[in-house]
């Protein structure tokens, strides 16, 4: 099928030679072409251009006349927690009554309480709950996610989890990449023997995960309360002997080191980062590890932001994520999060949008199909209302301002 586009105001993000990432001072540059046409075919990106270079003989089985409208890749969201059951609203009553992230874990909340609501869950049951989120992440331009387990934490309850990410895969149009993280909280079983809980995912968990092929990444929470270094470089170890890249929770919480475990066993990225200090950023300097921030949680939380605005002026590049979860980030709204990034961590609307579609598909390995408008990548965009400019998207921070989305060519929110 050919699915056309004509008369965009602007085409953003569009790229000859397509690129990895996108760092520092060049963060602030977002390629577009005004006047502009966009062709699909059979799920990719097939051509783009001004208008005036459009041939009349060009026949497409669908065209879609775009005036005063904006298109750009749709958004790479590269970490979410969307397979859950139940809510955790009670606990959001708690951090108003002025309980912190950590109080309400200590007390059996969090991540636990998520965990037992899980457990008693069926698969379908899980099922159907995700699906109704993953068809709201779309109907708001997201176009591909990474979703982790971590509410398990058993190998049968991690593995009902990880089955039902690939479900999702396999039954809706959002491109999706599964992440194992057994190693989110230590459970109430094995409360005061940490080591045997990480006995058990390196030595049953990630060999099951593994032998039913149902994870990318293998993640840990590498954070003050949670897990140290070295229980995560074990996990971390024990995740590339069968193939499973990084990707790692870390400063969050404290200055937990976890940055510096990321970049030496060469993990993807690296998310959340509220702390991180000047020998934080002069380790990923060089490396080829993604910072991921996370503004939704800290939104939530009431927590200080990352220092993005440091980071980009120090020459690193940035991705930017949801953490759509129950208990810190219960929202998947990308164009909420680039507001976000940019009244609260003073990144331009450029950066921001680098950050949300190129970078955020480097940090889950997707760079080379997804995030920019370049000939063969699949044919994810996302087509604005009428506005009155591509910085309205962040500054408009509630209203709905998105008109189509496209997932693999095809139409499926209009």
């Amino acid at each position: 099928m050919k699915l056309l586009i004509i008369n965009i105001r602007e085409l953003y993000q569009v790229e000859d030679t397509p690129c990895s990432m996108v760092c520092g001072k060049d963060m602030a540059f977002l390629p577009s072409i005004k006047d502009a046409y966009l062709l699909m075919e059979d799920e990719r990106i097939s051509a783009f251009g001004e208008m005036l270079s459009l041939s009349s003989s060009l026949i497409a089985d669908k065209v879609i006349d775009a005036t005063g409208k904006f298109v750009l890749p749709a958004f790479c969201d590269s970490h979410t927690h969307i397979v859950y059951a139940g809510s955790r609203e009670q606990e959001f009553i708690d951090k108003i009554n002025g309980l912190s992230y950590e109080e309400i874990a200590r007390r059996g909340g969090g991540i636990l309480n998520s965990a037992k609501q899980l457990h008693e869950a069926t698969e379908d049951q899980l099922y159907a709950e995700a699906l109704v989120r993953v068809n709201e992440m779309i109907r708001i331009g997201t176009g591909a996610a990474e979703i982790k387990s971590g509410y398990g934490l058993n190998t049968e309850d991690e593995l009902k989890m990880l089955r039902v990410i690939k479900r999702l895969r396999e039954t809706t149009p959002l491109t999706i990449r599964a992440t194992f993280l057994g190693a989110h909280a230590v459970p109430t079983a094995y409360k005061g023997s940490q080591s045997a809980y990480v006995d058990l995912i390196v030595n049953e968990m990630i060999p099951a995960v593994a032998s039913e092929g149902l994870a990318d990444f293998v993640d840990s929470f590498c954070d003050k309360g949670f897990f140290t270094c070295e229980e995560t470089e074990r996990i971390m170890e024990a995740g590339a002997r069968y193939g499973m890249r990084s990707k790692i929770h870390a400063n969050e919480l404290a200055l937990s080191g976890g940055i510096q475990i990321g970049v030496k066993h060469n993990a993807l990225s690296v998310d959340h980062l509220e702390f991180t200090g000047d020998a934080e950023i002069e380790v990923l300097k060089d490396s080829s590890t993604m910072p991921t921030l996370l503004p939704g949680a800290a939104f939530f939380l009431g927590m200080n932001y990352a220092p993005a605005r440091k980071m980009i002026d120090s020459g690193l590049p940035v991705a930017l994520a949801s953490d759509y979860n129950p208990g810190s980030s219960p929202s998947g709204n990308m164009k909420f999060i680039l507001s976000l990034a940019t009244i609260k961590m003073k990144l331009t609307p450029e950066e921001a949008i680098n950050a949300a579609t190129i970078n955020s598909a480097y940090a889950m390995g997707l760079n080379d199909t997804h995030g920019s408008i370049c000939i063969g990548k699949r044919a994810n965009v996302l087509i604005t209302k009428e506005i009155p400019s591509i910085y309205y998207l962040p500054y408009a921070y509630t209203s709905d301002l998105i008109d189509s989305v496209i997932l693999g060519g095809k139409v499926v929110c209009f």
